[in-house]
């Protein structure tokens, strides 16, 4: 075990991936997690492992899971550990152990996860005031308005933040009076706003969490999109309904969706679909045609959804709401339709999408019970592709019984994802061990994966050469 693998693993998702902890979690695999963190010195599993023993008061134990790996010094693992000892009882000790230096006091990170250890063992306001120093960024504010929530100091955590958000209008102020009223730059003033309106609202304060926002959006100045689209869910969540619907027809894009969504909340559902098909006819934003698709599909019109995103399909950036159009008909039972749908795709849109296309189209083959046809084209594409196609083609054996057969394929595949999904495949097949078995180690990994590297740096530097030198097959340079 050491440190240099640990960082690796925490950067590149390697090892054990996170979801794969949660899957074996949620089977029951809670043993087979700990004699993984002990023999394949996966952090992932580790850690997992140690908070579900926590959880059922089994302290000794989830502290003998992470220890060896506080032992050599990694971080995380002293955090967890602290946390353990909290739960167990042992607060001031805990802290002790983990409690930042003063160069660390300078790191908003370091700050951040102690204030939550800090609020967890009952001392919010030395959180409050760990974080303090750090709330000009986003997401210390965000830390503070989380680590805060449900500990009875919303008065500290307002008069905090207010703070924070007269200093930043100062510093607006101060730069307009320098630049002579031409200031065009901002702070983050409106986001601390937000952070008030949220702590507020939680405070059982909505009137004053509303008109916090409401007066902001009335002072004329510039806000990112995302602010509108706060405002407009705040009014949705008071009952707001006519304000929002107001605050809609000025800024559609922002506020559009979530008016619609209100009334369809409130039993208004036609004429959230009214609203929706106005601005759709008057603006034909992507985003509320999704608001309608919603709509339709909570109503069973999965035809009319399906036709309602239609012009978005072959967007390029609405990659989603064709597949998305594909599901809900895959869901409806009916994925020869969806073929239908991938078929009717323009010529110059499968020309630019080919491997997109063409993974959809094996997925949909083998739901609709044509493994055998998917299988024959996956083998033809792999033929030209080496390996590129091994998941596709296992997966259609897989659901055609061939399961020995898509096994085979993806332990010897080259796919740099293959692994990932065997292990997918064994857990559906109720074969956990296999499958942690089959997950390649965190050093494995990480060689493989730093191997694959120096090949392309390789292979680009190869061709820089050509252009470089002119050689055969290289393009002509400009103005050679």
């Amino acid at each position: 075990m050491n440190i240099d693998d640990l960082s690796w693993q925490a950067r590149h998702h390697g090892g054990v991936y996170p979801r794969m902890v949660q899957t074996l979690l949620d089977l029951g695999q809670l043993e087979l997690l700990i004699r993984a963190a002990s023999e394949r010195e996966d952090w992932n599993c580790a850690e997992a492992a140690a908070r579900e023993l926590c959880a059922a008061g089994e302290f000794d134990r989830a502290l003998a899971v992470v220890g060896p790996f506080a032992e050599i010094g990694w971080r995380d693992a002293g955090w967890a550990t602290a946390e353990i000892m909290i739960h167990r009882g042992r607060g001031d000790e805990a802290l002790a152990m983990v409690r930042p230096d003063e160069a660390e006091l300078d790191d908003s990170h370091v700050c951040a996860r102690y204030a939550e250890l800090l609020s967890k063992a009952g001392r919010v306001a030395e959180a409050v005031g760990v974080l303090t120093p750090h709330l000009g960024k986003h997401w210390p504010r965000s830390r503070l308005v989380e680590v805060t929530e449900g500990k009875g100091c919303d008065e500290l955590v307002l008069e905090v933040l207010t703070r924070e958000a007269e200093r930043m209008e100062r510093a607006e102020n101060a730069a307009c009076e320098r630049c002579g009223g031409s200031f065009a730059g901002r702070t983050d003033r409106w986001d601390v706003l937000l952070s008030i309106s949220r702590v507020l609202e939680r405070a059982g304060r909505p009137d004053e969490a509303v008109e916090v926002l409401r007066a902001e959006r009335a002072s004329g100045r510039r806000h990112p999109v995302n602010f509108p689209e706060y405002y407009a869910e705040l009014l949705a969540r008071q009952g707001l309904i006519e304000e929002l619907g107001v605050l809609a027809a000025e800024d559609h894009r922002s506020a559009l969706d979530v008016y619609a969504k209100a009334l369809e909340d409130a039993g208004r559902a036609s004429e959230a679909e009214a609203v929706l098909r106005a601005g759709i006819e008057a603006h034909d934003h992507p985003k509320d045609r999704a608001a309608l698709m919603r709509l339709l599909v909570h109503q069973g019109r999965v035809d009319e959804a399906v036709e309602t995103g239609r012009p978005t399909y072959e967007y390029a950036d609405c990659w989603n709401f064709l597949h998305w159009a594909l599901e809900l008909l895959v869901d409806d039972g009916r994925p020869d339709r969806a073929l239908e749908l991938l078929d009717g795709l323009t010529d110059a849109y499968v020309e630019e999408h080919p491997e997109q296309v063409r993974e959809l189209r094996l997925w949909l083959l083998g739901e609709a019970g044509r493994q055998a046809e998917g299988i024959s084209e996956a083998v033809a594409l792999n033929e030209r592709e080496p390996g590129e196609w091994d998941i596709a083609l296992a997966r259609l054996l897989e659901q055609d019984g061939q399961l020995a057969e898509a096994f085979a394929l993806l332990r010897t595949s080259t796919h740099y994802l293959a692994h990932y999904e065997l292990a997918d495949m064994l857990i559906r097949h109720d074969r956990p061990a296999e499958a942690l078995v089959s997950v390649p180690t965190i050093a494995e990994k990480r060689t493989a994966v730093e191997q694959r590297e120096r090949e392309t740096a390789a292979g680009a530097g190869r061709s820089l050469g050509r252009y470089e030198r002119g050689q055969p097959g290289a393009p002509a340079l400009e103005g050679s």
